[in-house]
């Protein structure tokens, strides 16, 4: 873990994945468990704040931006108890997961006529599409997954509902042939279940945490 104190009311923390993985935790941890994240970034200011000039101010605000070597945190003492400027700024740690999800989410395309897996542009104009939902055990098995499948004329989106992870894979059958999708859903399917639940039910009532490029994120993220 490196600190940086940028002035007297900041401090700069970068965490890489070891130093994540010592402490149990992962970025997807972010996603999700309220009071862990609330006891991670206090833990880590316990161990920054050297002078207790932090933890000594009741207006501390966290700012999180996950990067493929892990974390970087900057920590602020809101002086005067004034709200902070910046719009990213997190004063409370539940508004951690909509942040980091944006962040995760950041590699989908802003067009909604296109589809983005492993950098390819898929123009899904009036195509024919096949959609696979998968229920995955852990997220480790959506690593393991991307390690190996890489997608072809498909897009890839991550839901997570009623506590448990769902890969929704959507061929576009102007980009590839049948054979080409069943060899890529037999790959995908050494790794979870097909799933009963639909990708309709999934977007209405799940977290759309990976949009669109779920399996390429997670390889960029978690190596």
């Amino acid at each position: 873990m490196k600190m940086e104190r940028i002035d007297d009311n900041t401090i700069r923390v970068l965490l890489g994945n070891d130093d994540l993985a010592q402490r149990g935790i992962t970025v997807l941890d972010l996603l999700g468990n309220h009071d862990q994240i609330e006891s991670f970034f206090y833990s880590i200011l316990d161990e920054v704040d050297v002078d207790h000039s932090f933890s000594s101010n009741a207006a501390v605000t966290f700012q999180v931006m996950p990067s493929q070597a892990g974390l970087e945190l900057l920590i602020s003492k809101n002086v005067g108890d004034q709200e902070s400027d910046d719009p990213d700024g997190l004063d409370d740690p539940q508004d951690v997961p909509d942040f980091i999800r944006r962040q995760l989410m950041a590699t989908d395309t802003p067009d909604d006529k296109a589809a983005v897996d492993e950098g390819s542009f898929i123009d899904a104009d009036g195509t024919k599409l096949h959609e696979t939902v998968l229920k995955l055990a852990s997220f480790e098995d959506l690593i393991s997954m991307a390690k190996i499948l890489r997608l072809e004329g498909a897009s890839s989106d991550l839901y997570q509902y009623q506590g448990d992870y769902y890969l929704v894979l959507t061929f576009y059958h102007n980009q590839i042939s049948d054979q080409e999708m069943r060899d890529q859903l037999a790959v995908a399917m050494e790794y979870g279940d097909k799933a009963s639940v639909s990708s309709a039910k999934l977007s209405e009532y799940g977290n759309h945490i990976m949009a669109t490029s779920a399996l390429e994120t997670a390889r960029y993220y978690f190596k």
